[in-house]
């Protein structure tokens, strides 16, 4: 928490707080800028073209409209539908996500379903325009282990069967591992170190990687915390951001911030903002 991946994926809806900028970098989606695209051009691209579940399905959703309505809006908005195709449409996105009884859910309202059904409903209007991309951030949060796997089971299924890119954002290492092919690893607002799923769970380069797989409990081995805590983003140490909390830190380590940069063997993709990178398997190099 606190490493920056919400505000990152808002960042690419251009939904950020209005106190908030984007100051540097680029956004590129399908060979275009957002981060150059006029709010106008962002409306019709949002819904159509990229998509968001956010984090609290308890609080998402509006309690003073039916969760029919909430569904059937994105097609009146962005398709211009009129009201019967639209409550068809929306009954059908309901059958989709698994909704039981999915013609009696059109009528009902937020507060008489289940966090799960909630995010369900959340699933249908993310989903709706048939959109290219799909940012999932932290999509099973305060949900308990059996709904969070029935949630995880409608979000797979939906990407294979429309051929949606995901984006999955989340702190648990398991369902990571479980739902993406390609991982992105985040510390105090960057990017420590990017590779395909299977390989960095298997041999880490980043010591922050290593720390994050090290701490996960399993039965019968000690838990291994990483030594102390997350630095104030209004003062960010000078240097790698993680070498406060690094055993491995050296005095480079403190004067210099490592770039994000290809690893050894190359080919692989592997990539890592680390001076002295680890050889793999949280071993040093």
């Amino acid at each position: 928490s606190g490493s920056g991946k919400s505000v990152t994926a808002l960042s690419i809806m251009r939904l950020l707080d209005s106190q908030a900028d984007i100051t540097a970098g680029r956004i590129i989606f399908d060979g275009e800028d957002l981060a150059q695209k006029s709010e106008a051009e962002m409306r019709t691209i949002r819904g159509q073209r990229i998509s968001m579940i956010f984090q609290e399905p308890m609080t998402s959703l509006n309690p003073a409209y039916t969760v029919g309505d909430q569904v059937s809006e994105v097609f009146r908005q962005h398709l211009h539908m009129g009201f019967g195709e639209s409550k068809r449409r929306a009954i059908e996105m309901f059958e989709r996500v698994k909704i039981p009884r999915a013609k009696d859910t059109y009528g009902k309202f937020p507060h008489e379903f289940s966090g799960g059904m909630r995010q369900r409903v959340m699933i249908a209007i993310a989903l709706a325009c048939g959109p290219d991309l799909l940012i999932a951030d932290e999509p099973t949060t305060a949900l308990d282990v059996t709904i969070q796997a029935q949630v995880l089971s409608v979000i797979q299924d939906l990407q294979h069967d429309m051929g949606l890119a995901l984006l999955f954002i989340s702190h648990d290492l398991e369902v990571v591992a479980q739902m993406c092919d390609k991982v992105a690893v985040m510390y105090g607002a960057r990017l420590m170190e990017v590779g395909e799923s299977t390989s960095l769970f298997a041999g880490p380069r980043h010591p922050y990687t290593d720390g994050l797989l090290r701490s996960i409990p399993r039965r019968g081995q000690p838990l291994t915390p990483i030594a102390g805590t997350i630095f104030d983003l209004r003062s960010p140490p000078d240097g790698c951001r993680f070498h406060p909390r690094c055993p491995y830190a050296e005095d480079r380590c403190r004067r210099e911030t490592p770039e994000l940069r290809a690893l050894e063997p190359a080919g692989d993709g592997r990539l890592a903002a680390c001076h002295f990178p680890l050889a793999g398997a949280g071993a040093k190099a």
